[in-house]
């Protein structure tokens, strides 16, 4: 036998044995792979039909409040908050349960509810927004200390000018002006020159300005 064929045949026979010896696990191995891609198909179906079906009911609580039917699209919120805890339909749903308390002077239960969807909210930018509605509901309580502290939990990059903002609300509030001043020309400096707010936030800024002026 030729060096070549036999070094051939010595390659056959070491992959004939290592194969007699792994054969199981190399099995096993190609079974649990296709396991594995199947069921994460199978879970990202079961995703996408969760999904389908927090926004079906979503939508429901969305027609149950323009149809006036809050006792209904409060049942419907709380199905959203039970079932699909984890999807953002139920965030926007007890975001909205929320708006509808504070409308209602309701606002520790608003508190209550945002600090919910807050909690829930897998998205970045999704619990920042909650976040900058806490201050709002916590400024609205006179407690400017707790939201200057949900303020800092934003991070820097969520919402810039409301968050600059509204710190600058919640420093008058406190009787802070030279800070108020410096958190409005840092909101002012991120919006844009066509956005709708800086006007309102021009006259914030005038507004100190005259005040600071009396107390002069």
């Amino acid at each position: 036998m030729a060096f070549e064929e036999y070094d051939k045949y010595e390659q056959s026979e070491l992959v004939q044995k290592w194969l007699r010896d792994n054969g199981v696990s190399i099995i096993v191995g190609i079974a649990i792979g296709l396991v594995g891609i199947f069921g994460w198909q199978q879970w990202r179906n079961h995703q996408a039909r969760n999904e389908g079906a927090a926004s079906q009911l979503y939508q429901q609580v969305q027609i149950a409040h323009a149809s006036g039917k809050p006792d209904a699209a409060s049942q419907l919120t709380d199905q959203l908050m039970k079932d699909y805890a984890k999807s953002p339909y139920a965030v926007f749903a007890v975001s909205d349960r929320a708006r509808q308390q504070v409308q209602a002077k309701q606002l520790d239960k608003a508190e209550a509810s945002l600090e919910w969807a807050e909690s829930h909210a897998a998205d970045q930018a999704l619990k920042s927004l909650t976040l900058l509605r806490i201050a709002q509901v916590e400024l609205a309580r006179d407690n400017g200390k707790a939201a200057l502290s949900t303020l800092d939990r934003i991070p820097a990059d969520g919402y810039k000018g409301l968050v600059q903002e509204l710190r600058g609300d919640v420093l008058v509030k406190l009787g802070r002006s030279d800070d108020a001043r410096k958190a409005y020309q840092t909101a002012l400096s991120v919006l844009g020159e066509e956005a709708p707010q800086r006007g309102a936030l021009q006259m914030k800024l005038d507004d100190l300005a005259v005040a600071g002026k009396q107390g002069a």
